[in-house]
């Protein structure tokens, strides 16, 4: 499959680095000092979704800023635990200009870049929780990045991993790729569906990208 686009929208978190085992880690630690159970997780939606949104759903307003900071620090304290990048994303940000992607993540801003860095990956553009006011499925933050990198939302691609975050690139008017690290692609309604990033190469084509998905 062949997509032709001027910009390159990546999500962090499953997408470019994979902290599932380092962020459960944190989150459960967070949970047993706050009392929380698995069945009150059960019913809350957590993949691509902001912390403050997801603390929110589980405990009272006002415990909520002091919690998300407890979350954020033990995260960024976990960088080096079990992060790793997600197979062909080193490759293929390799082969972009500055100003031809950007990383639009649910995470704030410490803790995305804590994570990128971490893996060798320092994006040139974050769209991160700190910049937006509505986060994923809202399409708040791939149109943002897309401002921010002068480019028109209809000519970027976003890769994404989370349904909340193909949602929100679909609402942006955007084409999606979905990558199948977090969830099975029966859940995930995009363009094009690859297990990881292997499967994605980029040619330039004129002044354009040529953007080459493998089946």
């Amino acid at each position: 499959m062949k997509i032709e686009a001027d910009a390159l929208l990546f999500d962090n978190d499953g997408t470019l680095v994979s902290s599932v085992d380092s962020a459960l880690r944190c989150w459960t630690r967070w949970a047993e000092e706050a009392g929380l159970t698995a069945a009150d997780f059960a019913r809350v939606p957590m993949h691509g979704r902001p912390s403050a949104e997801i603390v929110a759903d589980l405990i009272p307003a006002a415990g909520v800023p002091a919690a998300v900071a407890r979350i954020e620090d033990l995260e960024v304290e976990a960088v080096a635990e079990g992060v790793e990048p997600v197979p062909g994303a080193l490759a293929l940000l390799g082969s972009l200009a500055a100003g031809r992607w950007a990383v639009v993540t649910s995470a704030s801003r410490r803790l995305a870049e804590a994570r990128l860095a971490a893996v060798g990956i320092h994006p040139p553009t974050v769209i991160a929780a700190d910049d937006i006011t509505r986060g994923k499925p809202d399409p708040e933050p791939f149109l943002l990045a897309a401002a921010r990198l002068g480019v028109a939302p209809e000519r970027c691609v976003v890769f994404e991993d989370a349904p909340a975050g193909l949602a929100s690139g679909r609402a942006a008017g955007m084409r999606t790729v979905a990558l199948t690290t977090s969830h099975p692609a029966a859940e995930l309604t995009a363009d094009a569906v690859v297990s990881d990033l292997t499967a994605v190469s980029v040619q330039v084509n004129g002044g354009s990208l040529e953007i080459l998905v493998a089946d």
